[in-house]
This record gives structure tokens, sequence and C-alpha cells, in this order.
């Protein structure tokens, strides 16, 4: 009979010459207001496929598009729960992070991509480090494309916009107030809830993109849009720290790398494909309209942008976001005078 001290031994190298289990992947499950099929869905899919490919399979993306894990609001609240991992916002989950994010959608407040990105690059940085300290590590930045009003009917100036209802995003009391006050009839409405409110007249007017009236068919409830437009979309992929932070740096770096891809690409691409959307959708019955009173819409976008600043927008952010406009324009003005 054996003695139990070479039985012991026996059985511990029998366990040892059985591979260990590996580790289970890590699933970051995403949701966010992007439509299936959409090319902002395709560029998640695919940044998903990198994060798999990127980390030899122990990051693994699930994507929950087209709202069906409720609007932004609720995407955030099921962040912090623990139910979600992580969101690509518009701005309007952004604001509700931080409401510094509103600096980079500012009616009129730019006036091209060049310019926005410019300020963009220098303002970045510190609205990260602001989101990370409400727990949220913002690793890509979207673009959605130019805002401009859509409409179920034509109207060119703004004495005509405040005679419809206008969308406004629910779950902002004070921002619904201030367009009362300014003689606008806001109805606040989940975003998730635009085509029903086009359908059944809650709603006559919309702030959005070509692109995302293209995608998600609200040009044909609303099939006026001023040719005048207002601000960038801005938009951004953000993960929980508590998530993030169970990440290997190897890991978190290769993510990185393969979101700031998904961002350029659409950096460059989006502008493009918005022209495409009027065209695609002008060929489907949309009238262009063009803005009249264009100093009256100067005039009024600028008393806006100055009673967010220290209100919504916090006055160190919303300065440094115009300090780098105006540094940038300054700029330009002098290399084409030379």
């Amino acid at each position: 009979m054996q003695s139990l001290p070479r039985v012991l031994l026996a059985l511990t190298l029998l366990v040892g010459a059985v591979p260990a289990a590996e580790a289970a992947p890590v699933v970051i499950k995403l949701a966010t207001l992007v439509p299936d099929g959409s090319v902002w869905d395709k560029a998640l899919k695919s940044m998903g496929s990198e994060w798999k490919q990127g980390t030899g399979g122990r990051v693994q993306l699930r994507i929950y598009p087209g709202g069906v894990a409720g609007d932004e609001p609720d995407v955030l609240r099921k962040m912090r729960i623990g139910q979600l991992n992580a969101g690509t916002l518009t701005v309007r989950g952004l604001i509700e992070i931080d409401p510094a994010f509103e600096a980079l959608a500012i009616p009129l407040f730019y006036e091209s991509y060049d310019e926005y990105f410019h300020v963009l690059r220098k303002i970045g940085p510190v609205l990260q480090e602001r989101a990370r300290a409400r727990g949220y590590e913002l690793i890509q930045w979207g673009h959605a494309g130019w805002v401009h009003v859509f409409a179920t009917e034509s109207v060119s100036n703004v004495e005509g916009l405040r005679r419809l209802k206008l969308f406004v995003s629910a779950g902002n009391d004070e921002n619904v107030q201030w367009w009362k006050n300014e003689g606008f009839r806001p109805v606040a409405l989940a975003m998730t809830d635009i085509m029903t409110g086009l359908q059944t007249g809650m709603i006559d007017l919309l702030p959005t993109t070509p692109l995302a009236a293209l995608s998600l068919q609200w040009f044909r409830q609303a099939p006026y849009m001023l040719d005048m437009g207002l601000a960038p979309l801005l938009g951004a992929t953000v993960i929980s720290n508590r998530t993030w932070s169970r990440l290997s740096a190897e890991d978190r770096s290769s993510m990185r790398a393969a979101a700031t891809k998904m961002e350029e690409t659409l950096e460059r691409d989006i502008p493009e494909q918005d022209k495409r959307a009027v065209a695609e959708m002008s060929r489907r019955g949309l009238t262009v309209v063009t803005a009249t009173d264009r100093p009256v819409w100067r005039q009024v976008a600028g008393e806006f942008a100055e009673s967010l600043r220290g209100s919504r927008v916090p006055a160190e952010i919303f300065d440094l976001a115009r300090s780098e406009r105006d540094a940038y324009r300054r700029e330009r003005a002098a290399e084409e005078s030379r």
C-alpha cells in the first residue's frame, strides 16, 4: 500500500497537469440611442470587434442600440446601479454628467467644423477630467453632424419658430423654463418619443442633424429644414469608473486606441455624410428653407450664450471655450491677411 505522502504527491502532480480555467471575459454592456444599422452603430460594432481582438477576447462589447435601454438619463441611472457599463451619449446625456459639456453645443457659437474641433481639442481634456471626477471615463468623442431646424411647416425666422411647438429633452425643467421665458413653446419629451410627438402634433419643431433626421425618418413628419446650421451635435462614449478600473492597463490602452480610431473616422466622414443626407432627403420631399433676418438670429443666439455663462455652463469653462474660439479666429484672420 502506497504511503499517504506518495498519494498526495501524485494528486498534486495530477492537478498541476490540468490547465487552469481561463478567466471569464469582461462583457461591457453599452446602451445608446443610435439606430441599429446606422453609421454610428456600425462604427461601435467595429470598435467592439477591435476590443475583442486587441485584448485577446478578455474584453467584449455588447451593444443595446436604438434606445432599447431607455433615454439617456435612464442609461446613466442604469450605469450608476451596475445594470449597464457604458453609454454612447449625445450632449443631452453628457450634460447630465456635467453641465460643462454644454459649452460645446451652444447655438451659433461656432462657425465651422475646424473651429469646433480646435476648441474641442483644447478643452476636451478638462471635460474628461470633470467626467472622471463624477464616475465616468470618457474614452471617445463622437460627432453626429451639424444641427439644423426641422419643422412641420416652412419657417425662416425666429418669430416663426416661436409660433411652433419646440421639442426639448425631458428631465431639465430649467431648460424648459428658459425657452418659455424667451417666448418659445417648448414641449419636453424623451428622445425616444420624438417620432410619436411629430405624428400626433405634440411637437412641430425639432433641432437635429440631417443624418439623424434621415436615419430615423423624422424628416417625413418634419419635411422643412432651415439651411442655417445651429451647432455641432456633440457625443461621446463613457464607461463607468467601476468597470474601467477592473481592466488591465494593457487592455485599457488597446481599447483607447480602437476608440480613437472610431473618433477619427466619424470626424472625417460625418460632415460629408450630412451633405449626402440632405441631398437624399431632398429627393424624397424635403424642402430646404433659407433663413431670413440672420442678424436677429445672431442677436438671439448671443443673448442665449451669455445667459448660459455661470448659470448652466460653469463660467470658467464657458470663458475657456470662448477664449480658444476667438484665438482660432484671430489666427485664421492673420493667415488670410498674409
